[in-house]
């Protein structure tokens, strides 16, 4: 079986974009969700970059963006500053990442209140790794212990905010808190959890107030709807939203790999190693994206979370594939197709939007 043939070809795949094109055809509710992750700029030279690339991402009308937030905390002012920009000068409703390492519960809870003061009304509440060089997790004396404790402490600091204000109440109504919780396909490589066990923790989260969960990268389908499957047996039902990287670079790839412990199929690098040039392995790496995504969307996801690393042309052309964006054209030509009549796909001219079949 070829590299491609095993990341999903495009023929496959077309159900689901013939379905997604009815349903905006149709105007219908239950399009896909469309996210992305972000990370506060490092150092002030990249912040124009950054910026750039977030009003690329707003011309799409996402439905939210995730702001990342480091280990103990060390990035809270620029991640509290990107928020704050996003909320006041663009139409993105931005999440807000929350970890509760080296963290004590006064701590988290002026973090939490600094975040509403700002008009923040969703987070994402993560546990958190712990910060370079220290090899083990290890929770604040004071603090919470998990990610499903951090969910009840963010539900008991906004009950006791609207009950201190009735005006926070009624706006509380209006805007409700939403919290968000991570998922792992393939287990927690972080705390060494096999997938069975994060299933349980997923419960726990759903059970302590979680909205619905957004999970860690992965790169076969099969991963992430193993995870669903499992969950539902076990009673989870939040939704669980799929998250995506842009396979088009195959250093960030084994980058993300020794991150997070996640394997890179072979077949993918070794796609991505024999083309021609830079062009070439975008297009194969974006097909191979775009595959993967119709796959899980075939299988019921909600939608996707891409993940950018504050790059926007990968991630755009990702979503421009898989037709989950409408009014951009895409130079994306997936490797050894024809084109819907019959004649073969010319690999170097722009291919509307929806010729990816």
């Amino acid at each position: 079986m070829s590299a491609v043939a095993e990341l999903g070809t495009a023929p496959a795949a077309a159900p689901a974009r013939a379905a997604r094109r009815r349903a905006e055809q149709a105007g219908a509710l239950d399009r896909p969700t469309v996210s992305f992750e972000l990370f506060p700029p490092r150092n002030p030279d990249a912040a124009p970059r950054l910026w750039s690339t977030v009003r690329e991402l707003e011309t799409v009308e996402p439905d939210f963006v995730s702001v990342t937030y480091g280990a103990s905390g060390h990035t809270r002012q620029t991640t509290r500053a990107l928020v704050r920009r996003l909320l006041r000068e663009t139409s993105l409703n931005p999440i807000a990442h929350l970890t509760c390492v080296g963290t004590s519960r006064d701590e988290i809870t002026t973090i939490v209140e600094e975040f509403l003061d700002e008009g923040v009304r969703s987070f994402l509440a993560l546990r958190g790794d712990p910060p370079a060089g220290e090899p083990d997790w290890r929770p604040h004396p004071d603090g919470v212990h998990t990610a499903a404790e951090l969910v009840e402490l963010l539900r008991d600091i906004e009950q006791r905010r609207c009950g201190r204000s009735p005006a926070q109440a009624v706006r509380a109504r209006v805007r409700p808190l939403s919290v968000a919780v991570a998922a792992f396909p393939r287990g927690n490589h972080a705390t060494g959890g096999t997938r069975a066990q994060d299933v349980q923790a997923l419960l726990a989260k759903q059970e302590a107030g979680a909205d619905f969960a957004i999970s860690q990268v992965f790169f076969d389908a099969e991963a992430y709807l193993g995870l669903v499957a499992e969950a539902r047996d076990a009673g989870v039902t939040i939704p669980i939203v799929p998250g995506i990287i842009p396979t088009t670079d195959p250093a960030r790839l084994l980058r993300v790999q020794e991150l997070t412990g996640v394997p890179v199929p072979q077949h993918l690098l070794d796609l991505l190693g024999a083309a021609d040039d830079a062009a070439e392995r975008h297009r194969r790496g974006t097909q191979a994206g775009v595959d993967l995504v119709n796959r899980v969307l075939d299988g019921g996801a909600p939608g996707v979370h891409v993940y950018t690393f504050n790059k926007h042309e990968a991630a755009l052309d990702l979503l421009d594939g898989a037709d989950l964006v409408g009014g951009r054209r895409c130079a994306v030509t997936p490797p050894d197709l024809t084109a819907p009549d019959g004649t073969p796909a010319d690999a170097t001219t722009t291919t509307p939007r929806g010729n990816l079949s």
